[in-house]
């Protein structure tokens, strides 16, 4: 078993004090295979032993309180959760005003997206694919925030990068057909393929919903296997978490 500590990717953004938020890699675990190491998902087919102790594992080397756990379906729905209910709903997205939980979506290239206030009053989490993304799940969490957009920070997180995300022309179009100004975030790939910029694309729907202060990791899922578990890269792979939540 590793004796190693999950190796955590704090969030360089200007939250104040009381909003934490951690980013996984896959070191520090007990998985194996594809699922090498620090897998948090509980899908797939990794020992759910194995996934418990990852877990576990997190919450020691974060200090976070306890995640609710989604089931992420790549749609807009998002989830309210309290302490007292633990069922996982069908969201991909959630937010909360309380401290004792912690907000959390898990990825393995699709965008993680973490907001708070500035007053760090309020802290959301959304997990945001193509899909996810063109249908609204950025300005679904931003209005479920209850405050004013111009109050609110964004954090894009890691995911696959713009020159390693090739999509066919339906994604191209889901976006351009909305906003013709998102074919800027494409750049043509072989014969009606392009490459896609997930986080050039949220940054667009962030600032249409009037999110303008977005700071962002440059790490790319798929051209980093030694840190970050890639669906377009490996197939069956684990899932890196992203979690928010508000200090006591």
């Amino acid at each position: 078993m590793s004796t190693a500590e999950p190796a955590l990717i704090r969030p360089d953004w200007p939250a104040p004090a009381r909003v934490r938020a951690v980013s996984t890699t896959r070191i520090g675990g007990v998985s194996r295979g594809p699922y090498a190491s620090l897998n948090l998902g509980a899908r797939g087919n990794d020992e759910p032993a194995r996934v418990a102790e990852n877990r576990a594992r997190l919450a020691a080397a974060a200090g976070c309180p306890p995640p609710a756990w989604l089931d992420q379906v790549h749609g807009t729905a998002v989830a309210h959760p309290t302490r007292e209910n633990a069922a996982e709903p069908r969201a991909d997205a959630a937010t909360t005003d309380r401290p004792g939980l912690s907000c959390i979506v898990l990825t393995a290239d699709c965008l993680p997206l973490l907001l708070c206030d500035r007053g760090g009053r309020r802290v959301a989490a959304a997990h945001a694919g193509w899909r996810g993304l063109a249908a609204g799940v950025i300005e679904r969490t931003v209005a479920a925030l209850g405050v004013n957009p111009g109050e609110l920070l964004a954090w894009l997180g890691p995911c696959i990068g713009a020159d390693a995300f090739e999509v066919g022309p339906e994604v191209r179009a889901a976006f351009v057909e909305a906003d013709t100004g998102a074919g800027d975030c494409f750049r043509p790939g072989e014969g009606d393929r392009s490459f896609a910029d997930l986080r050039g694309l949220a940054r667009r729907r962030l600032a249409a919903a009037g999110v303008d202060a977005v700071t962002a990791s440059a790490a790319c899922t798929y051209h980093e296997p030694d840190r970050f578990f890639s669906h377009r890269r490996d197939g069956p792979c684990g899932r890196l978490a992203t979690l928010i939540w508000l200090a006591d």
